[in-house]
């Protein structure tokens, strides 16, 4: 057995432990479970940590266990929640799940049929044939009032700003959760429950419920919330979450995500969402530390990151689409552009609106830089530049002769002009 908590310490991803968790994991082979949100069909990087924290415990020798929260996804989490999240039906949750395992897959091995295959369950399985009745005979009974109130999730949703307070439906859902680990106790021989900082509360209630109804002994192991140096919330970009599903986020985006890390962050990140050894991240700090103009963290932070989640093309694809704007690309590697990385790298780029028609006719270089588009201010403005050497259209100099027709297209859409070297201009043809 590798040393686990060990190897989770010195990179940063420790907040909490049972006693004796450590020794524990070194006796033998054992079983941990972490939980995810089936509410959406892709995880994001806010759910890397949890992944990672599996991801090692594998890696060491043990059997992780992957939990998707059919049930508890109908309930709803009061931990750092100020509402209660929507409840979806049984077919879109078997839907989200199957979306969950395939990118988990990426990090753990479900099918080698090694001792320590990862296995994934959804609690729904155990809870949908479980009444009410039952529930609150066999294991409501065991759990008071009184240790529920005492949980900071519960306490900061009675006394924070909203004045909605907490349904019972979420006041219930720490001992819906408290009973998986029970659940997973008795029936997959998994002892230890691990999450993030703010799930201390729910999984605590679970080694309470195996103390108390299976006279056992369940261990728990939490990791800190990742923020960032700016104060800013880690894992959300301008436009919402960064989604580890590439339909949702690209590549590219995803990889420039990582790429404009700050080099604090960056430090930090390295250690957490990579599986890079301790000499090679040390290493790659110091370099760092001595010309960090050259961003060395960053890249390869970014790196290894979108290589784990998509894979090497991917990466290959998102280096080459940085590229488009930052260093120096051909027409073939923006013809290489799917439309939707093409429409990421030029976002916020001016464009107008021309007729495909007028371009399938021939359109004059000149009036698309002028006239038809304004992206310079006159025709005479236009011949300057083009004597000058400094226009390009989709990545090639042209000169006043230039006639831009339907074969110069993009995707069979865009045209992409440009002054000099940071100047960009988009042409659509609709």
């Amino acid at each position: 057995m590798k040393n686990f908590v060990e190897e989770l310490k010195w990179r940063g991803m420790v907040h909490d432990a049972m006693p004796q968790t450590e020794e524990h994991l070194m006796e033998a082979m054992r079983s941990a479970y972490v939980g995810f949100d089936p509410t959406a069909d892709s995880l994001h990087i806010g759910n890397l940590v949890p992944i990672m924290l599996l991801a090692h415990f594998q890696r060491a020798g043990h059997r992780p266990v992957a939990l998707v929260g059919g049930a508890t996804g109908m309930i709803g989490d009061p931990s750092g929640k100020s509402s209660e999240r929507n409840l979806l039906d049984e077919e879109t949750l078997r839907h989200n799940q199957e979306c969950v395992r395939k990118q988990l897959s990426q990090f753990l091995d479900f099918t080698s049929g090694a001792e320590n295959q990862a296995l994934m369950v959804n609690n729904y399985d155990w809870m949908k044939e479980f009444s009410f009745l039952d529930f609150i005979r066999d294991v409501g009974k065991h759990i008071t009032v009184n240790y529920m109130m005492a949980k900071d999730s519960v306490k900061n949703r009675l006394t924070g700003e909203s004045a909605d307070g907490m349904s019972f439906t979420e006041f219930t859902y720490q001992m819906v959760q408290g009973y998986d680990f029970l659940h997973l106790y008795k029936n997959n021989d998994c002892t230890l429950q691990m999450g993030g900082s703010d799930q201390w509360g729910n999984i605590t209630t679970g080694t309470e419920l195996i103390r108390r109804i299976a006279g056992g002994k369940g261990y728990a192991l939490t990791c800190p919330l990742i923020t960032k140096s700016d104060g800013s919330k880690f894992g959300k970009s301008e436009g919402g979450n960064v989604w580890l599903d590439s339909n949702r986020t690209s590549p590219y985006k995803f990889y420039q995500y990582w790429l404009n890390t700050s080099d604090e962050d960056a430090a930090k990140y390295i250690k957490i969402f990579t599986f890079l050894d301790r000499e090679e991240i040390e290493a790659l700090i110091e370099t760092h530390k001595e010309a960090p103009h050259q961003r060395a963290l960053q890249k390869r932070l970014a790196e290894e990151v979108t290589t784990t989640v998509h894979d090497e093309e991917a990466l290959k694809k998102a280096i080459a689409a940085s590229n488009m704007l930052f260093g120096k690309s051909t027409s073939e590697d923006l013809k290489s552009l799917d439309e939707a990385t093409f429409l990421d790298v030029f976002e916020g780029v001016p464009q107008a609106d021309i007729a495909k028609t007028e371009i399938e006719a021939g359109l004059d270089v000149i009036a698309a830089l002028a006239e038809k588009t304004g992206f310079l201010k006159s025709n005479g403005e236009a011949r300057r530049a083009l004597k000058e050497n400094s226009i390009s259209l989709n990545k090639e100099k042209v000169g006043e002769d230039r006639t831009i027709q339907s074969s110069d297209l993009i995707n069979d859409t865009f045209i992409l002009l440009q002054r000099g070297r940071k100047n960009y201009f988009l042409i659509r043809a609709v």
